[in-house]
């Protein structure tokens, strides 16, 4: 038998066995636990949960200027000059990409970082944050090349919301713009200003409006009343105003003197007409008619003359001092180039004098022409064509339209807008084989005239507007608001809106 105290002594052991093994799984479990926490900890600080998302791009640019490369591999941006690593991105940052511009206009490129750390904040924060967050997020570095060193120029706070895509504009001093796209494909535009990143708004709204014919009847009325001729515009004053850009087509040549006052077929039109078009907030007329030479180039000079000097750009048309050809103008609107050019397809029989050859831009040389829009091209993120075309009187499209319509897409112009038919046309979007989107209205008609047929009453207001997208600046909206031509007792011509057309 064995006795109480065997039985004890073995009730020991065993307990001790099994308490060996608990302390054993515990010791097991701890040191799995302390592995797994050190891994995890390796992969935070590795950027290993940063989001899915997340694309990591990796690249190599070019800087021939300070002459040395950004190379971006691995979440790792490195600077390398003389095959030595000048600068590298921090240990605790991860690189998403880079981006290497001007974007504070100093003739000096930039080396801008789209990183991720944790925390939204640096060194210091607002005094208002008690700590900052432990979670990875979104950054802009700006840094600067300076003495053959890569330093900080500016370390961003948080950016406020996800970009999947960093770009610039592509486009030089004072223009450069950095885009951000982000994770629902909308891209915005930012500006640097003084000192960090600024959003830009990025729609530009713009609003053209035909022929502006002063018949003798207007103009007549017009001179005698106090208020000049700003009865025309009245009732579209307020759309001219609200829009970014607007436009109209000055048909007809100004004239201060008396006796140069004219109707068809040579018209004169008095100055204060064009008083009226600078009062009721025009940015830009397009003056290349088949009136454009009526009161020869004088009528040119004294016409164009006049606009730039109150402000408005004056398209189509060069005076005696212009001998060189000036195809295009660019104008900016919310950080965007806009090129805007003016052809038309004739002058009634009457030549440009051979010291002034370029008083009026015409619609014939084809080549010439599209050499015009790729030099626009090179200098704008958008480019209009304002053209006088087509049938007098007619609705329907010609052949003659329709075949600089295709010149016009295949060169890749951005909206053509046309005037000369003193009647309304249809207006669509043409896309070419590559996808490029070309906005065309092949006539607005008349805006103004004293034409008494009831298709030369009805003109039309063109609307659009331009937005950022991930392929650039692109249309994002367009339509067409008619207009009609009201004749009043006593002889006032005044301009109606009607209700809008569907496209």
């Amino acid at each position: 038998m064995i006795d109480r105290n065997g039985q004890r002594a073995i009730g020991i052991s065993m307990n001790g066995n099994r308490l060996d093994k608990k302390m054993s799984v515990v010791l097991v479990a701890g040191i799995l636990l302390a592995c797994v926490c050190a891994l995890a900890i390796l992969l935070w600080k590795n950027g290993a949960f940063l989001p899915q998302w997340i694309s990591w791009e990796n690249r190599t640019i070019l800087d021939h200027v300070q002459a040395y490369q950004v190379v971006l591999k691995k979440k790792k941006a490195r600077v390398i000059q003389n095959d030595e690593v000048i600068w590298e991105s921090p240990e605790n940052i991860k690189v998403q990409d880079v981006v290497l511009c001007d974007i504070d206009r100093d003739m000096q490129k930039e080396l801008i970082v789209l990183c991720w750390k944790v925390g939204r904040y640096g060194k210091r924060m607002p005094f208002w944050i008690a700590e900052d967050e432990k979670s990875w997020s979104q950054h802009l570095f700006v840094y600067k090349y300076h003495e053959k060193e890569i330093r900080p120029k500016w370390m961003s706070s948080y950016i406020g919301q996800d970009v999947a895509k960093m770009q610039d504009n592509g486009k030089e001093t004072p223009y450069t713009r950095l885009w951000l796209t982000d994770l629902k494909g909308n891209t915005s535009s930012w500006m640097w200003d003084s000192w960090g990143f600024v959003k830009e708004e990025s729609e530009i709204s713009f609003v053209a409006l035909g022929d502006n014919i002063i018949h003798e009847p207007i103009y007549r009325y017009g001179l005698q009343q106090e208020e000049g001729f700003s009865f025309l515009y009245q009732n579209i004053k307020n759309i001219v105003s609200d829009a970014d850009v607007s436009i109209i087509n000055q048909e007809t040549p100004l004239t201060e003197n008396p006796a140069m006052y004219g109707d068809y077929p040579r018209f004169g039109t008095p100055v204060e007409v064009g008083e009226a078009i600078v009062e009721a907030g025009f940015d830009v007329v397009t003056c290349a008619t088949n009136h454009a030479l009526d009161r020869g180039g004088e009528g040119a000079d004294f016409t164009k003359s006049f606009f730039e000097k109150n402000g408005i750009t004056c398209l189509g048309i060069q005076t005696q001092n212009e001998m060189e050809y000036q195809p295009y103008k660019i104008i900016a609107r919310n950080g965007v180039k806009f090129a805007l050019l003016n052809y038309t397809y004739g002058t009634n029989g009457i030549e440009a004098s051979a010291s002034n050859p370029y008083v009026v831009h015409r619609l014939g040389n084809k080549e010439q022409i599209c050499y015009d829009i790729e030099m626009a091209k090179s200098e704008a993120d958008f480019v209009i064509v304002f053209v006088h075309w087509g049938t007098e009187n007619s609705e329907e499209i010609s052949d003659f339209q329709q075949k600089w319509a295709q010149i016009f897409l295949d060169s890749k112009v951005d909206v053509v807008i046309g005037t000369h038919p003193h009647v309304l046309q249809s207006y669509e979007i043409m896309t070419d084989n590559g996808g490029h989107r070309m906005l065309v209205y092949y006539s607005l008609g008349n805006y103004i005239s004293a034409q008494s047929e009831k298709v030369c009453i009805k003109g039309g207001m063109a609307k659009f507007s331009i937005g950022l997208t991930k392929e650039g600046y692109q249309i994002t909206e367009y339509d067409l608001q008619p207009l009609e031509i009201a004749w009043h007792n006593g002889g006032k011509y005044v301009v109606t809106i009607q209700e809008e057309m569907s496209k």
